[in-house]
């Protein structure tokens, strides 16, 4: 009887050491981690995979080798607070709730559907760090209130601007730092102002870039064991507007002070290569902590480049092959470098040229964490691309490629297959016509030559735009 017993222990014992290992890897198999890292006016052609010919990004350049670049990749507007609506609403310009920079507190609220939203209910934990700027909300916690378990960083775009600011928001509080802004700004540093925070300062101490690259970080680390979501939001290289020509600033232009350059272009140059070292300290992190191959990591920028703080947008020719920056329509404001990254998930070295945008992250990550995205949203996933599996059709979608643009006397735009359409202004405004299938640049219009296309386009446009009081479009009385 006890030789039985005995026996029996050890054959129990023996199946559970076999199968234990096993049971254990298992267990630390989770939903995907997602880690969405978004520059700040980084045109198309600022990355060395995308064309960039003088400025290194070593770091995002592997990224690109080591994953997929999506080079028909849309932002969600030409400017930052309507583009970063579009990314968190999955609803197109026509259609989402913040559609220009405004000081009023048009904001997202609480109710509302975002992508920190959807991934809380397939259990992740949520971090929005950096540039917040979707709208200029009244209190300090609207990253919190629509699903963001953590927020560090700007509330208001403006605040956004000054890269040492006297104070930061953490989850809804004011977080003081040691910087000091020059006198004619001490009456923007009351946090409860529109557009508080703004300034330049004359005491640098702490760069709020390496602050929210190292609590990123720590993010991740303190996360590792759950499936996390992480928006990373920097707010480079965007210049500090409050101080002019001295706007691209960065506390060490390092190797480029010897360059033949005006000193915004030392600036520039030194944040793209503060951005790559930033976004390189990431990928390493996940590297370290065992977690890249159930980690996807996306980096992309949320228009085109700007030319601001003395920087030229053709300098270093920042648009790459496109026509336009910033605040146009054209290719060269709203198409953005996109980058994928998911060791054995991803194939490596891929490129994917279908038409993908902003709007597209809410079903794309709602599909990966295998959770339900929100049925009144213009979006498609792009998930079976990652996995290399590509829509059979080029030009096929299921969702519409709208944009519209409320400065400089507004403007519309669609893209339909092979096919984009933009109006100036909206509404009433003469329609272009380009094939992009050939001609990137957008130079030679074919309004007059297919004025079915036109006609079509036109109810396109017509039907994008839906009414908002907050936002009043010319040309329409509503």
């Amino acid at each position: 009887m006890n030789n039985l017993y005995r026996s029996r222990k050890y054959i129990i014992a023996y199946v559970v050491s076999f199968f234990l290992p096993y049971t254990l890897s298992f267990a630390k198999e989770h939903s995907p981690n997602i880690i969405l890292i978004l520059a700040d006016d980084l045109g198309y052609g600022d990355l060395g995979c995308f064309g960039q010919k003088t400025l290194k990004t070593p770091r995002l350049d592997a990224m690109a080798k080591e994953g997929m670049k999506l080079t028909q990749f849309y932002a969600g507007c030409t400017v930052c607070a309507p583009s970063r609506s579009v990314l968190m609403t999955g609803k197109h310009m026509g259609r989402t709730t913040v559609r220009g920079n405004s000081t009023k507190p048009i904001v997202i609220k609480p109710g509302q559907q975002t992508l920190a939203t959807v991934l809380k209910k397939a259990n992740y934990s949520t971090a929005c760090i950096g540039k917040w700027g979707i709208g200029t909300p009244d209190n300090f916690t609207n990253p919190n209130d629509v699903g963001f378990d953590h927020f560090y960083g700007y509330i208001n775009m403006w605040h956004a601007h000054n890269f040492y600011p006297e104070f930061l928001i953490r989850n809804g509080k004011v977080e003081m730092l040691q910087n000091e802004v020059a006198p004619k700004w001490k009456r923007w540093q009351n946090p409860k102002l529109a557009q508080a925070g703004q300034g330049v300062a004359i005491k640098k101490v702490q760069y709020a870039p390496d602050l929210f690259t190292q609590d990123a970080l720590r993010f991740i680390r303190e996360n590792k064991e759950n499936p996390f979501f992480l928006y990373f939001a920097m707010n480079v290289p965007h210049t500090n507007n409050e101080a002019g020509n001295q706007g691209m600033e960065v506390p060490d232009i390092g190797e480029f002070a010897e360059k033949n350059w005006p000193e915004p272009e030392k600036g520039f140059a030194a944040m793209i290569k503060n951005i790559d070292r930033d976004v390189g300290q990431i990928i390493d992190l996940v590297n370290e902590l065992n977690l890249a191959n159930n980690t996807l990591v996306i980096f992309t920028s949320d228009n085109g480049p700007h030319q601001e703080g003395g920087h030229r947008a053709d300098f270093f020719k920042s648009s790459g092959p496109f026509r336009g920056m910033k605040r146009d329509l054209t290719e060269g404001g709203i198409r953005v470098p996109t980058i994928a990254w998911w060791p054995g998930k991803i194939k490596a070295n891929t490129t994917n040229d279908h038409q993908w945008y902003f709007g597209d992250f809410m079903k794309t990550f709602a599909e990966l964490a295998e959770t339900k995205a929100p049925e009144d949203i213009d979006s498609d996933s792009f998930f079976s691309t990652l996995k290399g599996d590509p829509p059979e059709k080029k030009w096929a979608r299921n969702s519409r490629l709208y944009w519209e643009f409320h400065e400089r006397g507004s403007a519309q735009a669609v893209r339909f297959g092979k096919w984009k359409a933009i109006r100036k202004p909206m509404f009433t405004g003469p329609i272009q016509l380009y094939d992009l299938s050939f001609d990137r640049e957008e130079k030679k219009d074919h309004s007059k030559r297919r004025p079915d296309l036109v006609k079509h386009a036109k109810n396109l446009l017509d039907q994008s735009h839906e009414p908002d009081p907050n936002w009043k479009a010319p040309g329409r009385s509503k």
